[in-house]
């Protein structure tokens, strides 16, 4: 049924806003390979084991999630429904669990915040101008945010030939409101930027480095979490520099075409931070059995990005709130069918067969 969503999405948005949200880069091999990897992963059917009403509630970073499920950082919502950023905070404040604030919303943080009341974490990407960086994250903060999530797989932006051949630019009349520091219109005025990548280009730093991973920690009382891990090794470096948890992610498939599947990377990532800090991985899941998978496998959550975006432009907050609900209806269907009445009993005993990478 999430499924369903996208189908009538695509009929509802214009042909360069459903690309923005849809694409990858190049031939969009990562992005295929996301989903189809959950496609040749199956879990153990158990019985007699009295999991009919089972209890995947949990924990994160001190936020307490009624299901392992947070909404990704998605940019620009206000092209797929006026109330954007807005109303999926408030879906997700419906639903129980977090939202992740893309650094490029169409919604100020503060404003979100005011209308949600929900758990939000504040994705970030690194500005040239650490005052601006700072000022971001002070913002965050200020707002109620729980986490920092430091977006690190974008050393070049992936090429995304969709967005290049529809010559993408931000609709008329929508502004990146989280951009806006007080006092700083020499950064951003709050005009719309016809010419994304030239603006973008100009404001982002892309050569990061472990030492600006070790700043941002410094300027923040926040919990640092690093998105876009998709090798063992920098997980374990991750783990070593502090942070406090890891997202495994390639972006969506929107950065490097040729990158493998986040499912398939997951448990050597697992094996290499040795339970030191939480995992969450995202990258096509559109099920509760994907859920299921990523969790046995494991990761402590998951994120999605995409379904929701869909039920956003098909029915704003209550469209988003109709996927997540779905959802988690199928997490608890797939956990009594493989006979798990509580999260800890997930395990890679559940998995009957998986590629890992």
């Amino acid at each position: 049924m999430l499924r369903d969503h996208e189908a009538e999405a695509r009929k509802l948005l214009d042909r360069a806003a459903y690309d923005y949200f849809a694409g990858g880069a190049l031939d969009e091999r990562a992005v295929v390979a996301n989903q189809s990897a959950y496609g040749r992963i199956s879990l153990h059917h158990r019985i007699l084991r009295a999991a009919v009403e089972p209890d995947f509630s949990t924990t994160l970073l001190g936020q307490t999630l009624s299901m392992p499920v947070l909404v990704a950082p998605v940019a620009f919502q206000r092209m797929a429904h006026t109330d954007g950023e807005e109303a999926t905070a408030r879906a997700c404040a419906g639903a129980g669990i977090v939202v992740v604030l893309s650094t490029t919303s169409n919604c100020s943080t503060a404003k979100v915040a005011t209308a949600a009341k929900g758990a939000i974490w504040q994705q970030l990407y690194m500005m040239k101008d650490r005052g601006i960086t700072s000022a971001l994250v002070q913002g965050a903060e200020a707002a109620g945010c729980k986490a920092i999530v430091l977006t690190v797989d974008v050393p070049a932006w992936g090429r995304r030939e969709r967005d290049i051949r529809n010559g993408f630019a931000l609709p008329a009349g929508l502004v990146i409101e989280s951009l806006l520091v007080p006092g700083r219109q020499d950064f951003y005025d709050g005009s719309f930027p016809t010419d994304l990548s030239t603006f973008i280009n100009e404001r982002f730093k892309f050569d990061l480095t472990w030492d600006d991973v070790a700043w941002l920690r410094s300027i923040t009382r926040l919990p640092v979490v690093l998105k876009g891990i998709s090798h063992p090794e920098d997980g374990r470096l991750a783990a070593e520099e502090g942070v406090a948890a890891v997202f495994v992610s390639n972006h969506g498939g929107r950065q490097l075409d040729a990158a493998p599947a986040t499912i398939d990377m997951l448990p050597a990532i697992v094996d290499a931070l040795e339970g030191r800090v939480p995992i969450i991985v995202d990258g096509g899941i559109r099920r509760g059995t994907d859920v299921i998978t990523a969790l046995a496998l494991g990761a402590q959550a998951v994120a999605i990005g995409r379904p929701v975006l869909w039920g956003l432009a098909c029915g704003g907050q209550q469209g988003a709130l109709d996927v997540l609900e779905t959802l988690r209806a199928e997490i608890r269907n797939t956990m009594t069918l493989c006979g798990c009445a509580k999260l800890a009993e997930l395990s890679r005993d559940v998995i009957h067969e998986a590629r890992r990478g």
